[in-house]
Protein backbone atom coordinates (compact mmCIF):
# COMPACT_ATOMS: atom_id res chain seq x y z
CA UNK A 1 0.00 0.00 0.00
CA UNK A 2 1.32 3.41 -0.91
CA UNK A 3 -0.12 6.85 -0.24
CA UNK A 4 -0.27 8.51 -3.65
CA UNK A 5 0.46 12.14 -2.75
CA UNK A 6 3.29 14.52 -1.95
CA UNK A 7 3.54 16.93 0.95
CA UNK A 8 3.03 19.85 -1.46
CA UNK A 9 -0.10 18.29 -3.00
CA UNK A 10 -1.68 17.77 0.41
CA UNK A 11 -0.73 21.21 1.75
CA UNK A 12 -2.36 22.83 -1.33
CA UNK A 13 -5.65 21.18 -0.32
CA UNK A 14 -5.34 22.75 3.15
CA UNK A 15 -6.02 26.29 1.92
CA UNK A 16 -9.16 28.24 2.86
CA UNK A 17 -10.63 25.67 5.25
CA UNK A 18 -10.45 24.43 8.85
CA UNK A 19 -7.01 22.92 8.30
CA UNK A 20 -5.46 26.25 7.34
CA UNK A 21 -7.43 28.06 10.07
CA UNK A 22 -5.90 25.76 12.71
CA UNK A 23 -2.40 26.19 11.24
CA UNK A 24 -1.98 22.49 10.43
CA UNK A 25 0.97 21.81 8.15
CA UNK A 26 1.73 18.45 6.55
CA UNK A 27 5.42 17.65 7.09
CA UNK A 28 6.02 14.15 5.75
CA UNK A 29 4.24 11.41 3.81
CA UNK A 30 5.34 7.78 3.68
CA UNK A 31 3.90 4.58 2.26
CA UNK A 32 1.54 4.08 5.22
CA UNK A 33 1.78 7.25 7.33
CA UNK A 34 1.39 11.03 7.35
CA UNK A 35 3.00 13.50 9.76
CA UNK A 36 1.98 17.09 10.52
CA UNK A 37 2.42 19.95 12.97
CA UNK A 38 -0.07 22.34 14.54
CA UNK A 39 0.65 25.47 16.59
CA UNK A 40 -0.64 25.90 20.12
CA UNK A 41 -1.86 29.48 19.88
CA UNK A 42 -5.04 31.57 19.99
CA UNK A 43 -6.52 29.49 17.14
CA UNK A 44 -6.17 26.17 18.94
CA UNK A 45 -6.38 26.99 22.66
CA UNK A 46 -9.18 26.94 25.21
CA UNK A 47 -10.06 30.11 27.17
CA UNK A 48 -8.04 28.56 30.04
CA UNK A 49 -4.85 28.59 27.95
CA UNK A 50 -4.49 24.89 27.03
CA UNK A 51 -4.54 23.16 23.66
CA UNK A 52 -8.21 22.48 22.89
CA UNK A 53 -9.12 18.79 22.69
CA UNK A 54 -11.22 19.51 19.63
CA UNK A 55 -8.18 20.92 17.85
CA UNK A 56 -6.28 17.69 18.62
CA UNK A 57 -9.21 15.62 17.32
CA UNK A 58 -9.35 17.77 14.17
CA UNK A 59 -5.61 17.22 13.64
CA UNK A 60 -6.04 13.46 14.04
CA UNK A 61 -9.03 13.28 11.67
CA UNK A 62 -7.27 15.46 9.11
CA UNK A 63 -4.29 13.13 8.88
CA UNK A 64 -6.24 9.87 8.72
CA UNK A 65 -8.70 11.29 6.20
CA UNK A 66 -5.94 12.52 3.92
CA UNK A 67 -4.23 9.15 4.23
CA UNK A 68 -7.33 7.25 3.19
CA UNK A 69 -8.14 9.68 0.39
CA UNK A 70 -4.73 9.16 -1.16
CA UNK A 71 -4.82 5.37 -0.71
CA UNK A 72 -8.09 4.81 -2.60
CA UNK A 73 -8.75 4.84 -6.34
CA UNK A 74 -10.43 8.25 -6.49
CA UNK A 75 -12.05 7.44 -9.86
CA UNK A 76 -13.91 4.46 -8.36
CA UNK A 77 -14.19 5.30 -4.65
CA UNK A 78 -14.71 8.07 -2.15
CA UNK A 79 -14.32 8.06 1.62
CA UNK A 80 -15.86 9.49 4.76
CA UNK A 81 -14.84 9.50 8.41
CA UNK A 82 -17.00 7.20 10.54
CA UNK A 83 -15.56 7.60 14.02
CA UNK A 84 -12.79 9.54 15.70
CA UNK A 85 -11.86 8.65 19.29
CA UNK A 86 -9.45 11.01 21.00
CA UNK A 87 -7.79 10.56 24.40
CA UNK A 88 -6.22 13.71 25.82
CA UNK A 89 -3.30 12.66 28.02
CA UNK A 90 -1.31 15.81 28.78
CA UNK A 91 -1.94 19.55 28.56
CA UNK A 92 0.05 21.85 26.30
CA UNK A 93 0.18 25.65 26.70
CA UNK A 94 2.52 26.81 23.91
CA UNK A 95 4.73 25.85 21.02
CA UNK A 96 3.76 23.25 18.46
CA UNK A 97 2.40 19.73 18.58
CA UNK A 98 3.35 17.00 16.12
CA UNK A 99 1.15 14.18 14.89
CA UNK A 100 1.83 10.93 13.09
CA UNK A 101 -1.02 8.90 11.62
CA UNK A 102 -0.29 5.30 10.70
CA UNK A 103 -2.76 3.00 8.98
CA UNK A 104 -3.25 -0.27 10.86
CA UNK A 105 -6.04 -1.74 8.70
CA UNK A 106 -6.64 -1.16 4.99
CA UNK A 107 -9.75 -3.13 4.17
CA UNK A 108 -12.05 -3.08 1.18
CA UNK A 109 -14.71 -1.03 2.98
CA UNK A 110 -12.90 0.47 5.99
CA UNK A 111 -9.55 1.91 6.94
CA UNK A 112 -8.38 2.22 10.55
CA UNK A 113 -5.77 4.79 11.60
CA UNK A 114 -3.80 5.19 14.84
CA UNK A 115 -2.69 8.77 15.50
CA UNK A 116 -0.27 9.92 18.19
CA UNK A 117 0.23 13.60 18.94
CA UNK A 118 3.34 14.70 20.83
CA UNK A 119 4.59 17.93 22.35
CA UNK A 120 7.92 19.54 21.48
CA UNK A 121 9.67 17.26 24.01
CA UNK A 122 8.33 14.15 22.27
CA UNK A 123 5.87 13.26 25.05
CA UNK A 124 2.55 11.80 23.89
CA UNK A 125 -0.18 14.32 24.67
CA UNK A 126 -2.99 12.67 22.69
CA UNK A 127 -3.73 9.22 21.35
CA UNK A 128 -6.50 8.95 18.77
CA UNK A 129 -8.01 6.47 16.34
CA UNK A 130 -9.98 7.11 13.18
CA UNK A 131 -12.23 4.73 11.26
CA UNK A 132 -12.87 5.68 7.64
CA UNK A 133 -15.56 4.25 5.36
CA UNK A 134 -14.55 3.47 1.78
CA UNK A 135 -17.52 3.98 -0.52
CA UNK A 136 -17.79 2.73 -4.10
CA UNK A 137 -18.89 5.36 -6.61
CA UNK A 138 -21.61 4.37 -9.07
Amino acid sequence: MKIQATVDQINKLCKNNLIENLGIEILKVGDDFIEASMPVDERTMTPLGFLHGGASAALAETLGSFGSYFLIDQKLETMAGLNVASNHLKGVRSGNVYAKAKITHKGRTTHFWKIEITNESGQIINSSTLTVAIIKLK
